[in-house]
């Protein structure tokens, strides 16, 4: 492998645009704070979705022992911080997008007017359809991942954080900062019960990206000839040549 350096020759910068078809070496994508705030959503969106089932639907009561209060008090309390700590960092990545390298601003736009970009989108798609005989190298995220990123990852985690705080805030009460601040989300909506609804809906669609999101990132790891997995651990991604 080539010595690690920030650019490489055929290489495209953070649009993505550009493919990258031969040769080695190692980038510097993603910095501390982007794979920092990577794995805490991981464990967020995961507890979320576990506690929130639960919630949904409750473990089955035994003689209405008080252990059972307890427990469901515990589900709760975890879900309740894995919200904030999904929404609390969603502003700290919109934030880290604005002072970050130019990789950390990648999933916040989508240039879908360039005419490159589309190209290399229509790639990604015959790639990952199994059409396109070899894969097209990105430095950062490819165009169909960054169109991904932006409508199913960023505007469902933002709809599920503002409806999340709405129905928080309905126990701590009208007087409470949540409620004064989300509690427009039930006169746009209509009512609690449709906003409870498509609360639950928005998770579903986020576990859809999730699952959809493994399988690219395991599945380029292996044939995309240029490192997923690892990059989100080190911060590197690795071009393998072409010719191996």
């Amino acid at each position: 492998m080539a010595n690690p350096s920030t650019t490489l020759p055929g290489v495209p910068d953070a649009t993505g645009t550009e493919p990258h078809r031969e040769g080695g070496g190692s980038v510097y994508v993603y910095q501390i704070p982007i794979r920092l705030w990577h794995w805490a959503t991981v464990a967020a969106i995961s507890t979320l979705a576990l506690t929130g089932y639960f919630i949904g639907s409750p473990l089955p009561s035994v003689g209405g022992e008080a252990s059972d209060s307890f427990l469901f008090g515990y589900i709760r309390s975890a879900h309740f911080i894995a919200g904030y700590v999904l929404a609390i960092g969603l502003v700290a990545r919109t934030w880290w997008a604005l002072v970050g390298n130019v990789h950390a601003r990648q999933i916040y736009t989508v240039p879908v007017r360039d005419p490159k970009f589309l190209d290399e989108l229509w790639w990604q798609v015959r790639w990952y359809s199994f059409l396109a005989s070899e894969p097209r190298k990105h430095v950062g995220h490819n165009p169909l991942a960054r169109l991904t990123m932006f409508f199913l990852f960023l505007q469902t985690a933002l709809f599920l954080s503002v409806t999340g705080l709405a129905l928080y805030s309905e126990g701590e009460g009208i007087e409470s900062w949540q409620y004064k601040a989300f509690g427009w989300v039930f006169s746009l909506f209509g009512s609690s019960q449709r906003v409870h609804t498509l609360h639950h809906v928005g998770m579903w669609v986020m576990l859809l990206f999730v699952m959809t999101h493994v399988y690219a990132a395991i599945r380029e790891d292996i044939m995309g000839r240029a490192s997923i997995l690892s990059t989100m651990i080190s911060g590197w991604r690795n071009f393998r040549d072409t010719r191996e």
